[in-house]
């Protein structure tokens, strides 16, 4: 229920990342495997966005997906390979927090870190399937939401039922760099070039 308080698990180890006045872009994701296309987006978020990190949530299990991502380890490990930059974190935070959806995550880390302040990073193709979230309406009035153009989606997304309900609450692609400091709901549409892959295919060419 809105504004209930998350315990993390027992194993969950309080580590604090940030200091109070940055701005984090979560980037949460299976990232099995990640791929070029992820790094795109996470540049695109420092530079449009002008955040001081993006912080890569590989995550234990997506829950709207039957296919069982690989072990932890090994995606953790391939994610902080790709991602290495000063500006970029990678944790398995989820698991410490015991946390699977998205609402739960966003909720544990902004009790973490009151005052950081944090847009949820996202692709296109996932603002248009959101309405099958969990809570999904209640993420967007919870924090400021930014997506980035993915092939055959980006049109689709526009007009989602995400999209169509908050569309009062949609922020200008050259208003990017503000959108930290919008009250959520507050979402945008970033701009920039997309990448053909995708992490499905690039298991189905792995014999996975």
């Amino acid at each position: 229920m809105p504004g209930a308080r998350l315990t993390p698990s027992p194993g969950f180890i309080k580590r604090r990342h940030f200091t109070a006045g940055q701005t984090i872009a979560l980037f949460g994701g299976s990232f099995d495997p990640p791929h070029a296309g992820h790094r795109l987006l996470a540049e695109a978020a420092l530079r449009q966005l002008h955040v001081d990190k993006v912080w890569w949530l590989p995550a234990p299990q997506n829950p709207l997906k039957s296919h069982q991502p690989g072990a932890m380890a090994t995606r953790l490990a391939a994610t902080e390979r790709l991602a290495r930059h000063p500006r970029f974190l990678v944790s398995d935070e989820e698991t410490r927090l015991g946390t699977h959806y998205a609402i739960d995550t966003v909720r544990a880390l902004q009790q973490l870190y009151p005052h950081v302040r944090f847009i949820w990073l996202i692709g296109s193709d996932n603002l248009q399937h959101m309405h099958r979230w969990r809570d999904w309406a209640v993420l967007m009035q919870t924090v400021p939401l930014a997506v980035y153009p993915r092939p055959g989606s980006s049109h689709k997304a526009a007009f989602s039922q995400a999209a169509q309900r908050f569309a009062a609450y949609r922020v200008a692609a050259e208003d990017a760099p503000l959108l930290a400091s919008y009250k959520a709901p507050a979402w945008c549409l970033l701009e920039g070039v997309t990448s053909p892959l995708a992490s499905s295919a690039l298991r189905r060419q792995n014999g996975h």
